[in-house]
């Protein structure tokens, strides 16, 4: 019980520093609104190749997957601000679980991927997208557990660089073949065979392929369930380094 009081404590001063400056929800979900604008369109003329009826229906599943991930990921820049600012230590000295220190900022992390989510889908249904209800529930949670692991990662990796000028590159070289192999912008199906043998090794791209077919009608079939599976399991992972790094005695 006191864990999730802290939790709610933490969660509770995030979300007012937050609501200060809502235009960063708006911010964070241009760059994939952006996409749906001005790429999807070109898709049209391809969408049959891809074995696809609908480009937004194809599109959107992986931009939501690259709003979670992309996103999550910048919010450690805010906690290395705030271990600067003498924060995290004041946080520390108190009785507050450390854990909870943690949890607290991955609540307001995952709250703000939710409605940039819901926002995407939205544009996404204004657009033409023609998806079911029940598919975009499911590609939303597992959107929601992807991006709640990329945030407990870029919280645990915020806290052991402790500078954006090492942050910064790190996120920015990571990123790039993520969103290329991944299969957000197009299927690996059109590249070539060594290409997608090594998009095999990249866990996001059963995520995308999971919730892009959860998005197509079939919600519970293998590839849903793989792409589940990978979340759940990255979403344990980064919970458990961001964990470790908080409790930590120096951070």
């Amino acid at each position: 019980m006191r864990f999730f009081q802290d939790s709610f404590i933490i969660f509770r001063r995030q979300m007012r520093i937050n609501l200060r400056n809502p235009a960063w929800v708006l911010i964070g979900v241009m760059q994939p609104v952006l996409y749906l604008v001005l790429f999807a369109p070109l898709l049209e003329p391809m969408t049959a190749q891809f074995g696809a009826v609908n480009a937004y229906t194809f599109f959107v599943p992986g931009l939501l997957v690259q709003l979670g991930l992309f996103g999550a990921l910048f919010a450690g820049f805010g906690l290395i601000a705030e271990w600067r600012e003498g924060v995290i230590e004041a946080e520390r000295v108190t009785p507050a679980n450390r854990t909870a220190l943690l949890f607290g900022r991955l609540m307001r992390d995952v709250l703000q991927i939710f409605v940039q989510a819901l926002i995407l889908v939205g544009l996404g249904y204004a657009f033409g997208m023609d998806a079911p209800i029940l598919g975009v529930v499911l590609g939303i949670l597992i959107t929601l557990l992807t991006g709640a692991a990329a945030a407990g990662a870029s919280n645990a990796l915020a806290l052991t660089a402790k500078s954006e000028n090492v942050m910064a590159p790190l996120t920015n070289m990571l990123m790039m073949p993520v969103l290329l192999l991944s299969g957000i912008l197009l299927p690996m199906t059109i590249g070539p065979d060594w290409l997608q043998r090594v998009s095999d090794f990249m866990p996001t791209r059963y995520i995308v392929d999971g919730v892009r077919g959860a998005f197509g009608g079939t919600a519970f079939d293998s590839t849903t369930l793989w792409a589940l599976l990978w979340a759940a399991a990255m979403f344990i992972a980064g919970i458990a380094w961001g964990t470790h790094v908080f409790r930590k005695e120096n951070a």
